[in-house]
C-alpha cells in the first residue's frame, strides 16, 4: 500500500476552491445585475470542493501510512469543506430571495471572508512541513481570530443598522437581511474552525 498518497496535493487544490469561492461571494455581495453569476460560480467551485473531499476520503482508506493522524485529515477535509458548503448555503439564500443590493456591512463581511480563505489557503500550503513552519502558522492562526472577531462586531453593526433602515417598515426585508448576515458570519466561523484544526495537527507534531 503507499506510504502517504497525495493528501497534501489535495488540501492545497481544496483550499483553491475556498479562495475562488470567497472571491466569487465578495463579487456576488458588490450586488448588481451579474449577481446570480456569481452565485453560480460559489456552487460550481462548491461542486469541486466536494470532488476534492471524496478524494481525500478515499485515499485515507487507501494509504497504509498517512503524514498525519487519519482523523485529523479527516477533520480538517470536513472543515475546508464546511467553509465552502457554508458560502454556498449563503448564495442560495440570497438567489432564494431574489436580493441584488447588499448593505455595506455585508460586503465588508465579504471583505473579510476572502481574507480569512487567503490566510488558511497559506497555512494549507505551509503543512508540507509544518514544523519549519510553525511560527508563521501560529501567526496565521492568531490572525484568523481576530478576523472572526472582525466579523462578530460587522455582523452586530449591520444587524444594528438594518434595523434603523428597515425594520419598522419592512418586516420581511429585516428578516431576509439578517439572514444572510447570519449566513456571512458563519463562514467566518467555519474558516476559524479550519485555524483551529491547523493548530490542532501543529500541536501534535511539535
Amino acid at each position: 500500500m503507499p506510504k502517504e498518497g497525495r493528501f497534501f496535493d489535495l488540501f492545497e487544490r481544496h483550499a483553491e476552491t475556498l479562495c475562488a469561492g470567497a472571491a466569487s461571494l465578495h463579487r456576488l455581495l458588490e450586488g448588481g445585475p451579474e449577481t446570480p453569476e456569481y452565485g453560480a460560480a460559489v456552487a460550481r467551485h462548491e461542486n469541486d470542493a466536494d470532488e476534492i473531499t471524496r478524494e481525500v476520503m478515499l485515499l485515507v482508506r487507501r494509504t497504509f501510512i498517512t503524514p498525519f493522524d487519519r482523523a485529523d485529515i479527516i477533520d480538517l477535509i470536513s472543515s475546508m469543506d464546511d467553509a465552502i458548503d457554508q458560502m454556498h448555503k449563503t448564495a442560495k439564500v440570497t438567489a432564494l430571495f431574489e436580493q441584488h443590493t447588499f448593505q455595506p456591512d455585508m460586503v465588508r463581511l465579504g471583505e473579510v471572508i476572502v481574507k480569512t480563505a487567503d490566510l488558511v489557503a497559506e497555512a494549507v500550503r505551509l503543512l508540507r512541513a509544518m514544523k519549519n513552519n510553525a511560527a508563521r502558522l501560529n501567526t496565521i492562526t492568531d490572525q484568523v481570530t481576530r478576523l472572526e472577531e472582525e466579523s462578530d462586531h460587522l455582523y452586530d453593526a449591520g444587524i444594528a443598522a438594518l434595523y434603523r433602515e428597515v425594520g419598522k417598515t419592512d418586516p420581511m426585508g429585516y428578516i431576509i437581511g439578517a439572514e444572510i448576515y447570519d449566513h456571512l458570519e458563519k463562514v467566518v466561523d467555519r474558516f476559524e474552525d479550519v485555524a483551529n484544526r491547523i493548530s490542532g495537527v501543529l500541536i501534535e507534531h511539535l
